[in-house]
């Protein structure tokens, strides 16, 4: 029996807890939930017993966009109610406690190195939110640490778990738009544009509790699509802007919150990948809350049709739901490794594999050696324009290009 403890009780939570609730209605009986830890107490007891403790809090979407922010408030009471969890304020003490053997991430991204340094050295396994790390270098030692320690270490990245991220990727893999080409995907403006606080989160556009805006906390996810569809990135050109300098959050009282913005806002990029195929990136909170985007983004193309979206289109013209093609060609094997269990919520899939890899001394889908690579592509966007050149992931990741990344670094007493 796997003993987890979770550390961060923020909005995220219930989507990673509806997970865990799949697993346990899929009849795995592997884990238990024994510890939630927070900085204020509630925050956890939000989450420990259904009828009890304080009110949840509203979700900050509409619960009908899917967003994992917006999940239904879930209770570790609904998982299982044969152990008693314990409620901490302090994640060291959670580890020392006895009480877990693997930590799942929650927090904030300036904690990650820090919550998994301690978790990796006493001996836990680990389960991260994206993003991996702050910076590249926390990254870097994270793994490390876990290297040295032969632990699981995994990043929770749900894109490509997602059902038609899987299709996407099964038709350019088995060569059904033929030979990649190009892609596009992004959006300008929306939910929290012109200028929101996204989330209702202020750290997010605070560059050393952020390290960088939309690059970092949208970048990733696209860059693991892209990774995944594509295939590995080999370069990035980019240029970044700050077009919203402060942003405001109205409280229900109609008290406003104003915060100053030092991250970027908006984003632009063209990423080249190792098959030498090409890919334009773009997303921005600022503009206008009505998003401009391409028609069935995003757009593969390869030598002989494209997918857009869930559709698939040949060369000559004919189109059909890639969905469809997709769940009547692939292989039994393919089902199972992708939706192991007959799942499909991406939270359930990728905690999942976490715990097989943890029984089996392995690696899950996402470790934290794709995560590492997922950060380095999103911080080649930043690192280009600071650079004013494009840059290669392998500079990135060798730190031979951190010049963007060097404060943060500083900051928390990574470099000499």
């Amino acid at each position: 029996m796997i003993r987890i403890g979770i550390v961060g009780c923020g909005r995220i939570l219930n989507a990673h807890l509806q997970g865990y609730l799949r697993l346990r209605e899929a009849g795995v009986d592997t884990f238990r939930i024994t510890a939630l830890c927070a900085r204020n107490p509630d925050d956890a007891r939000m989450f420990q017993t259904r009828g009890k403790g304080p009110t949840p809090r509203p979700p900050v979407v509409d619960p009908a966009s899917g967003d994992p922010l917006a999940a239904p408030h879930t209770y570790i009471s609904d998982l299982h109610a044969d152990v008693e969890v314990g409620i901490f304020t302090d994640y060291a003490e959670m580890i020392a406690s006895g009480t877990v053997d693997a930590v799942n991430d929650f927090t904030t991204l300036a904690m990650h190195h820090q919550v998994g340094s301690v978790a990796l050295s006493a001996g836990m396994h680990l389960l991260t939110q994206k993003p991996l790390a702050i910076t590249v270098k926390a990254a870097q030692r994270m793994l490390a640490l876990a290297a040295a320690t032969k632990r699981t270490f995994g990043v929770f990245e749900n894109v490509r778990q997602l059902e038609l991220v899987r299709a996407q990727h099964w038709a350019v893999a088995t060569g059904l738009i033929g030979v990649p080409q190009f892609a596009s995907m992004g959006m300008l403006g929306g939910l929290w544009s012109p200028d929101k606080i996204v989330a209702e989160t202020p750290w997010r556009h605070d560059k050393l509790r952020a390290g960088g805006g939309g690059s970092i906390d949208i970048g990733v996810h696209q860059m693991d699509w892209l990774r995944y569809v594509m295939g590995e990135v080999e370069s990035v050109s980019a240029m970044t802007g700050i077009f919203v300098p402060q942003r405001t959050h109205t409280h229900a009282s109609g008290e406003q919150t104003t915060i100053v913005a030092d991250v970027d806002d908006t984003y632009m990029a063209t990423i080249r990948f190792v098959n030498q195929s090409l890919a334009q990136v773009s997303w921005s909170w600022a503009g206008l809350p009505q998003s401009v985007m391409i028609e069935g983004m995003p757009v593969f193309v390869g030598s002989d049709g494209m997918i857009r979206n869930d559709r698939i289109i040949s060369r000559s013209g004919h189109e059909s739901s890639l969905l469809d093609m997709f769940h009547a060609n692939m292989t039994e094997s393919q089902r199972e490794q992708w939706f192991p269990l007959g799942l499909k919520d991406a939270a359930a899939i990728s905690q999942f594999d976490w715990l097989q890899a943890i029984e089996r001394q392995t690696q899950p889908e996402t470790s934290a050696a794709e995560g590492i690579r997922d950060l380095a592509a999103a911080y080649a966007i930043l690192e280009s324009q600071h650079s004013n050149r494009h840059v290669t992931l392998q500079e990135v990741l060798n730190g031979d290009v951190s010049g963007y990344q060097h404060p943060i670094n500083e900051w928390y007493g990574l470099v000499p």
